[in-house]
């Protein structure tokens, strides 16, 4: 079974190092721009930054399920590659939006386009799941034939 998952699990363990890693850039901010906790407002680069990182947060937990879902119920090839493809889209929105606000943009837009491909692909895959174990259905040898 675990060669089933392993680049899954390589994919989250980076996946997790990203969000650490941009948790810490916020606490280096905070260092450098005198932002005490509980405040959460400063300078404008102060709060790129944690913007940046608060976002990358509210996004991982989807990240997380649809890649999960697309390699365990389409292929799990597809869905790291995707997985790498998100995580690097990720860290160059983060960078991006520490620079200027402007620059976050098209990472973001790209980001966004893999979680979509994400959910298409996680759709297929538990669709198919269900015709074929429910249905009897089997849409992909029936392709092949």
């Amino acid at each position: 079974m675990l060669d089933q998952i392993h680049w899954l699990a390589a994919v989250t363990v980076l996946g997790v190092l990203e969000q650490a890693y941009f948790f810490l850039q916020v606490i280096y901010a905070r260092r450098l721009f005198g932002v005490s906790p509980p405040k959460i407002s400063g300078p404008p680069e102060f709060e790129r930054i944690s913007r940046a990182q608060v976002n990358s947060s509210e996004y991982f937990p989807i990240f997380l399920a649809l890649l999960w879902q697309a390699g365990l119920f389409f292929h799990q090839g597809l869905a790291a590659a995707l997985g790498l493809l998100y995580l690097y889209a990720r860290y160059c929105y983060f960078m991006g939006y520490k620079a200027s606000s402007s620059e976050r943009l098209t990472p973001i837009y790209f980001s966004a386009g893999v979680l979509w491909i994400l959910i298409a692909v996680s759709a297929l895959g538990i669709l198919h799941f269900f015709l074929s174990h429910y249905v009897g259905l089997n849409v992909l040898q029936r392709l092949r034939a």
